[in-house]
């Protein structure tokens, strides 16, 4: 297969995972979701499929500060059809190497259309208020994943989950290198929204 009809193929199937349809000149209309959403995507992304924050209903968004105009919002179900991969990490909470599997949070934010420019910054949310931030390129760097399952199992909350931003740490150079209760520092469990901040 050409490479070209092999992208576009990918395309359209990812497109159809994510519930959005593909038309020609990759033009994408976004749907609804009607499950409840665990994973909000905003900031300088071209893709959208609910509103602004409302202060009413999304009382930790608003807590937490969190105010956008749009989003992307995904269930539990939209990310489970995403092409997933799989990682094995040592864990700094039981020192031991764990299971860890989910779509590559890089491609997910190519298909909403989110900013490439040099500084574009990424910005975590965590149910409990941690807010790592790093660079896109950071992040296509360290090949992060947006975990749903560890070990076969799904994360629920009070656990890691239902979302774990990570990354392979044990087959990354300069966090292999760090203690092992560093290596993490950029990986926040209990994800529930993510911010595209674009550069200037």
């Amino acid at each position: 297969m050409k490479k070209r009809q092999f992208l576009w193929t990918a395309g359209l199937s990812l497109a159809g995972t994510l519930g959005i349809s593909a038309a020609p000149a990759y033009a994408i209309a976004a749907a609804k979701n009607t499950a409840p959403a665990v994973l909000t995507i905003t900031g300088a992304i071209e893709r959208s499929n609910r509103g602004p924050v409302d202060p009413v209903i999304d009382q930790m968004m608003h807590k937490q500060n969190v105010q956008f105009a749009s989003a992307f919002t995904f269930d539990l179900a939209a990310l489970a059809k995403l092409p997933a991969v799989t990682i094995n990490p040592t864990l700094e909470y039981d020192s031991k190497p764990h299971q860890l599997r989910g779509p590559r949070l890089a491609d997910v934010l190519d298909m909403l259309g989110a900013s490439k420019a040099p500084e574009t910054q990424i910005v975590f949310h965590s149910v409990d208020g941690y807010m790592p931030q790093l660079s896109f390129a950071q992040l296509r760097k360290y090949g992060y994943i947006l975990a749903t399952h560890i070990d076969g199992k799904p994360m629920g909350i009070g656990g890691f989950g239902p979302v774990f931003a990570i990354y392979d740490a044990d087959r990354i150079a300069e966090q292999a290198q760090k203690p092992l209760d560093q290596r993490f520092a950029l990986c926040p469990w209990g994800l529930y929204c993510i911010e595209v901040v674009a550069g200037k």
